[in-house]
């Protein structure tokens, strides 16, 4: 379905850039309300902090994030101190002086923004009243047994009396309250409702329905028009849940959603159209390494091949170096986050690889946290074989070198048979024999409660990838998050990511992804089979496609994912920059997997320099992934929802030139790396072929080029009406 956009992205040199008149900030307080404020409970967390410092730099000291107050993360994150600005100090005096316990600091993240933070729990005597009070609102019952919900109506009413303790002393100055997600929304309902005068946006990250639809396994993008919306809210028991949503984005001055595809089904779901498509973007100096992330690409995929090392003893009969390392993550959602796709293609490119005699090896690592008892007794074993291996290599080092070196000092050439003698030999041959096994690698790293009914497990069974010597795909399920401190693999996830060649995130489901900062405990999609029983998943995101591109990594995403098509809209040919994008919206899940199959078994026919060229080009999109770019739709929604609340005051006028719909961030000024640009039959690359494309590819003047094509965001208003897009063919 084609949605007219309020405001787009172009990224070609040459064209008007989009100029917006500046806030008189020191006329104006903003207040961001999150349940996530200094709270790692899922994705928003990240979108808050990444975005804090570029907030902070436009608003300064105006700028003030609200959220709960939870002890630990008070006296870990934040560092107290008296609120400067005179109107947030006396709604602060007044709230504490009234029986509540109301916080006040500086979050220590980039940035440094003021924080100010409610205790739930003290207030929760206030409780029945202000159920009262949200009923008189807008005429919405809280069930008593919901407890996340009651929460956040003491939060959400906690809000609005701060709010409204601020505009009472705001001398003159205007309120602009940004609210994230039905958590906050109460807040902005009873805002509206008491009639203060601020200047309201509400964005939501995904819908409340969607998620617990898609997490039923539904066919829910063929249906988005069909849903009847309150029958299913009521019949997964968060129907006062659905209503506070979207009685939250219908009170708002202005509706923001986090991509393309999320849009559409808000417009569905909530029964509004977004007014600013906000993009998350990433804090790119984070994961910046200058030019040192191709070394860091090498060092870290020598600790994953040293793992592989362990993990396969006794049939390493593949060359490592010519092994490319795969992987998905996030939460264990088989159908939602493509696992099922993934491993339908996975057997597909095996047979590939094998019909073509390729040498390359495929090892496809599975990061996705479900119920385990405790490590593989053999997985470990193999750890240690490796590491005994390698003591017995150094000990016989040590000794071989001593002889050889004072062979040498005397003037001799040493007699190989007089330096190993024959303890050395039988130590050898003790170790080789260590490495003998009976069976097969395993496919699993840790023992699996149910493994008899684990989606992964039971598909890896029915596609028989079981790490036979002669398959070329390996799979590895991890079902754990990663750590340093692991005993298996100890590596964080960013030096993992860092370590592989390719991230795989088909999606079905994924309004764009992120990673709370690192990996929490979800529980796996079997916790959510009895759905109408009231069981709510927890949907806190996890790292996808966006932060391998920052860390300059390839990837695969779709079409159903936010990230894939902000990729799809503003980048003109996004393979070559190693950017997949499988089309599981018009496609059959069939044609998909064939789709996903092609993009892997091309990625597999790469030479090596053909994918550094290709991690370069990667690594340089990170630019249209920063804050200091997507920021600017957060300046708009801020412009926006001051022209609507106070229209006396503040008028915003978008021009939107047509000739800028379509253009896009240009593909490569040389020919791209990328599989359809390479019809050899062979996997690898002739030295001819190398020498070739050193000629044809300059790094620094293309990287100099698309530093120049990387320009400030331009609006569209308005986009011809054209042919309507149905909303798919086929659930995959």
């Amino acid at each position: 379905m084609l949605r007219g956009r309020s405001l787009s992205v172009t990224s070609l040199g040459g064209l008007p850039q989009w100029e917006v008149e500046e806030l008189p900030v020191e006329e104006l307080l903003l207040f961001e309300v999150a349940w996530e404020v200094t709270n790692k409970v899922g994705g928003i967390y990240t979108v808050i902090q990444t975005k804090a410092k570029t907030t902070a730099d436009e608003w300064g000291e105006n700028y003030f994030l609200i959220g709960p107050y939870f002890e630990h993360n008070m006296k870990t994150q934040v560092e107290q101190c008296e609120p400067v600005n005179d109107a947030v100090r006396r709604a602060v005096d007044a709230m504490n002086k009234h029986g509540c316990q109301v916080h006040f600091g500086r979050w220590l993240i980039e940035g440094s923004p003021y924080v100010v933070l409610f205790d739930i729990g003290y207030s929760a005597w206030n409780l029945d009243r202000w159920k009262g009070d949200l009923w008189e609102a807008c005429s919405v019952g809280i069930p008593y047994h919901d407890r996340e919900a009651n929460d956040m109506l003491i939060f959400g009413s906690l809000t609005a009396w701060f709010l409204k303790e601020v505009t009472d002393h705001a001398d003159g100055k205007y309120v602009v309250a940004q609210f994230h997600e039905w958590q906050a929304g109460i807040g902005l309902i009873l805002s509206r409702a008491r009639k203060l005068p601020i200047a309201t946006i509400f964005t939501t990250h995904a819908t409340l329905l969607g998620r617990y639809l898609c997490a039923a396994n539904i066919d829910f993008y063929n249906h988005l028009d069909k849903f009847n919306i309150d029958k299913e809210a009521g019949e997964r028991q968060i129907y006062h849940r659905y209503c506070m949503e979207r009685a939250s984005v219908h009170c708002a001055h202005v509706f923001t959603t986090v991509s393309e595809i999320t849009a559409i089904e808000a417009e569905h779901m909530l029964k509004r159209k977004p007014d600013v498509v906000t993009p998350n973007g990433l804090n790119v100096k984070k994961f910046s390494a200058v030019h040192e992330f191709q070394n860091l690409h090498a060092m870290y995929k020598a600790r994953i091949q040293d793992f592989v090392r362990g993990h396969f003893y006794g049939h390493l009969d593949f060359d490592l170096e010519k092994t490319l390392f795969l992987f998905i993550a996030g939460r264990y959602e088989f159908s939602n986050k493509g696992a099922d796709i993934f491993l339908e293609s996975l057997s597909r490119l095996n047979f590939l690889l094998r019909m073509h005699k390729s040498d390359i090896t495929v090892m496809v690592f599975f990061i996705m946290p479900a119920k385990t008892n405790n490590f593989n007794v053999e997985t470990l074993k193999g750890q240690a074989v490796r590491k005994q291996l390698w003591d017995v290599a150094h000990s016989v080092k040590e000794k071989f070198g001593k002889k050889l070196y004072d062979a040498l000092l005397r003037g001799e050439i040493p007699d190989l048979n007089d330096i190993l003698d024959r303890d050395d030999l039988t130590i050898m041959k003790r170790a080789i024999f260590s490495t003998q096994r009976q069976s097969l690698p395993p496919v699993t790293t840790h023992n699996m409660i149910d493994d008899s009914t684990d989606p992964i497990l039971s598909t890896i069974r029915r596609i028989g990838l079981f790490n036979n010597r002669t398959d070329r795909v390996k799979v590895i399920l991890h079902p754990e998050f990663l750590s340093s401190t692991s005993p298996l693999l100890p590596m964080d996830y960013e030096e993992f990511v860092r370590g592989c060649h390719l991230g795989v995130f088909p999606s079905y489901y994924e309004p764009w992804g992120y990673t709370p900062g690192g990996l929490g405990p979800f529980p796996p999609l079997s916790a959510y089979k009895d759905i109408g029983a009231g069981l709510k998943p927890s949907f806190g995101l996890f790292p996808l496609a966006a932060e391998c591109t920052v860390m300059g990594i390839p990837s695969v995403t779709t079409n159903l994912s936010g990230f894939g098509c902000f990729m799809q809209e503003h980048v003109a040919d996004p393979t070559a920059y190693g950017i997949y994008i499988v089309d599981r919206r018009f496609r059959s899940p069939d044609d998909s997997c064939n789709q996903l199959t092609k993009f892997l078994y091309g990625f597999c026919k790469q030479s090596r320099r053909q994918r550094i060229i290709q991690r370069n080009r990667t690594e340089r999109l990170s630019d249209l992934l920063d804050w200091r770019y997507l920021g600017r739709y957060y300046q708009h929604a801020r412009h926006l929802t001051l022209s609507r609340a106070f229209p006396d005051k503040f008028h915003v006028e978008l021009t939107s030139p047509p000739t800028t719909e379509g253009f896009k961030y240009p593909r490569p000024s040389s020919v791209p790396p990328s599989p359809s640009g390479s019809q050899a039959s062979s996997p690898q690359s002739s030295d001819v072929e190398d020498e070739v494309e050193d000629e044809r590819y300059d790094e620094e003047e293309e990287a100099e080029r698309d530093r120049l094509n990387i320009k400030s965001p331009f609006s569209l208003s308005h986009v011809p009406h054209g042919k309507k897009k149905l909303h798919g063919e086929y659930k995959n």
